[in-house]
């Protein structure tokens, strides 16, 4: 339980300094300006947050990855390279902002603006504490698939106005992708949603802290589809795809440039950051922390978690290869949309154990979390098993060439020999 934040500057609970401004309000104005005005300081909170993190976070990205390919990174511009992201946006403002001749004008300057609105509007439900948030809506789990939807539409503006096929490519790439692996997301917090018996990010919250468990430990695979279906959403590695330069150049913001172009980057951070906010709220916890968080101000174990997930998406971008588009539509078909429905069924059934016949959670839940380990494992097995590529075969004797076909006739031989062995 929290001890009580009843100070408005008591740092536990920033909602304080927000509730002293709209009591003052609400004592000589009308109560639809006390309200239009927690909604503006909740905004310019949420700013205040993601304004500084995504300059910190591109100069930190770009120093773990250098780190992990044995390389320096930003050292130049100010003290170990902080004003680097300060640099490189002076850099993208002071560019010439050109659109192709054929373009659509409107359609083509809208994108660069309008992805920024869900990147902003998924804050409004993220609990930075008991208290804090900018709107604790009862279906905000709804809200959050509805919001993160809209980017597959801003997309296809930005790839069907510039007139150029590779950003047209790239832009329905992004959307079969967006699309399909959108699926594998909403089953993993369907599952979460079965089981804890509420829409409300903060009464998942709410929920791991009464049962003093977090769900990653009970619910592993929703977590696995939560998180790589998120980098598929987001465009990272290893299913950036749509920036593959070998293929189709920068993808469906080919033809942008200057701030319009660094605008699709600071999305994109931001987006990653918000995702890894809400991973750490849906499996490690969010706001609490075993009882720190009595004595810690929440919003920080938050941010220190957010932080722990952000590295592991700048870990699997130095780290992993690029994967092919078919491979990337193979694995979400063939075997996280099955075990997604798998556990689904799981979860509902967990949840009528638990809740319907009275099982006592502190038995129950280390059940539930071996049985749900076990059937991700098994799932694994199978899917290697089974549905993954078959490894080539390679020949176990060389092969010569002959004839007048030469290089044809020798790899024809080969695939023979490699089938027959």
């Amino acid at each position: 339980m929290n001890l009580p934040a009843t100070e408005w500057y008591d740092l536990r609970d920033l909602n304080g300094i927000s509730r002293l401004i709209t009591e003052w309000v609400a004592d000589w104005g009308p109560d639809w300006l006390a309200s239009i005005l927690t909604g503006v300081i909740g905004a310019l909170g949420v700013l205040a947050i993601i304004g500084p993190t995504l300059l910190i976070l591109i100069w930190l990205e770009r120093k773990v990855i250098a780190r992990m390919q044995a390389r320096i990174g930003p050292n130049r511009v100010g003290p170990v390279g902080l004003l680097q992201p300060v640099a490189d946006a002076v850099k993208l403002i002071l560019k010439e902002e050109l659109a192709p001749r054929a373009a659509d004008k409107w359609v083509f300057f809208l994108p660069p603006v309008l992805i920024f609105v869900p990147a902003i509007l998924i804050w409004g439900v993220l609990p930075f504490g008991p208290n804090m948030s900018v709107a604790d809506l009862e279906m905000g789990v709804l809200f959050l698939v509805a919001i993160s939807g809209v980017n597959v539409l801003v997309v296809f503006m930005a790839g069907w106005a510039q007139n150029n096929k590779y950003a047209l490519f790239g832009a329905m790439r992004v959307i079969a992708m967006s699309i399909s692996y959108e699926i594998p997301v909403v089953l993993s917090l369907l599952a979460l949603v079965f089981f804890t018996g509420t829409l409300s990010v903060n009464g998942i919250v709410l929920w791991q802290q009464a049962n003093d468990v977090v769900l990653l430990l009970i619910f592993p695979m929703s977590a696995l589809m939560f998180l790589f279906g998120s980098t598929a959403e987001l465009n990272r590695t290893p299913a950036d795809i749509s920036e593959a330069e070998s293929e189709i150049v920068a993808g469906y913001h080919t033809e942008y440039s200057g701030m319009r172009f660094g605008l699709f980057y600071a999305v994109e951070l931001a987006n990653t950051l918000a995702i890894s906010a809400f991973f750490a709220t849906f499996f490690l916890g969010g706001w609490w922390l075993w009882g720190l968080d009595q004595w810690v101000p929440s919003w920080l174990i938050l941010l220190a978690k957010t932080g722990l997930m952000y590295f592991v998406f700048i870990w699997l971008r130095g780290t992993l290869p690029r994967l092919r588009l078919d491979q990337l539509m193979s694995f979400c078909w063939k075997f996280f949309v099955p075990v997604g429905l798998v556990f689904l069924a799981v979860a509902a059934t967990q949840r009528t154990l638990l809740i319907e016949l009275g099982w006592d959670p502190a038995v129950a839940l280390p059940i539930f979390a071996v049985i749900n380990w076990g059937i991700a494992g098994a799932g694994v097995v199978i899917y290697a098993r089974t549905a993954a590529s078959p490894a080539q075969r390679l020949p176990s004797r060389p092969v010569m060439a002959r004839g007048r076909l030469g290089g044809l006739r020798a790899a024809r031989e080969l695939a023979d020999a490699g089938s027959g062995d």
